[in-house]
């Protein structure tokens, strides 16, 4: 299971003492800061959360603005993009001396949203567990089947516990693959009940007739490729 798209936030510009950051990969840009690439797993909130930033400074840069336009979506991000790193501006904070002081950093901690669904229908109403970064999170699902929470912007994953404990599902936070990838199409077609095999990004024999049935239920023409229609179909289903 995966999130949704992060929500929208208004957030101010960086402010850290943090060192300016080092790309793991890629060349330096004239407009000052560095490239970094992608690794599997990581979204424009992870990146942010680990190099000091707001993700919004980062997904909205005008040297991302490529990025922006190809993925949609700074949650679901592919191993291999490329996202710019601005310089780590530095803010100072008058204060008393010999005082504690708190600061609260902004954009902290960010929308993890899920649906949960049986037989296509919603598990509305249900009492749930969410293990997420060692913390246990209760709550309860909503008419719609959906729950939302909050989670630090470079959390991994966690666990589902439903049925106080008789159901447990592994959560993986950023790992879903965009829709325009092979492997975001199988990742969500296993995640619907469409077995496709294992998500290697190969659109064989197993990933057709996966198609075909996710095609033929939700009354598409049955071709067994991942055209436009059944892309927009599983999105819609599995954002």
């Amino acid at each position: 299971m995966d999130p949704a798209a992060l929500d929208n936030q208004e957030h101010q510009g960086d402010q850290s003492s943090s060192p300016v950051p080092q790309a793991n990969s890629g060349s330096g840009s004239s407009a000052g800061g560095a490239s970094y690439v992608v690794a599997q797993g990581e979204s424009i909130p992870s990146i942010a959360k680990d190099r000091g930033f707001f993700w919004r400074t980062l997904w909205n840069h005008p040297e991302n603005a490529a990025l922006r336009q190809k993925r949609n979506d700074p949650n679901i991000l592919y191993a291999g993009d490329v996202v710019f790193l601005p310089d780590l501006r530095v803010k100072q904070e008058p204060g008393a001396t010999e005082a504690r002081h708190r600061f609260a950093r902004k954009g902290e901690p960010v929308p993890f949203r899920l649906r949960l669904l049986f037989m296509d229908e919603p598990r509305a109403n249900e009492d749930y567990v969410l293990e997420i970064d060692g913390r246990l999170i209760q709550g309860t699902t909503d008419a719609d089947g959906r729950l939302e929470v909050r989670v630090p912007g470079n959390v991994d994953g966690g666990k589902l516990i439903l049925k106080g404990g008789q159901e447990v599902y592994p959560v993986r936070i950023g790992h879903l693959d965009p829709i325009d990838e092979v492997s975001g199409v199988q990742q969500r077609l296993n995640n619907l009940g469409f077995a496709c095999g294992s998500v290697d990004g190969q659109a064989g024999e197993p990933m057709q007739a996966a198609l075909r049935e996710f095609q033929a239920k939700y009354e598409l023409e049955v071709t067994g490729e991942a055209d436009k229609a059944t892309r927009r179909k599983l999105q819609e289903l599995h954002p």
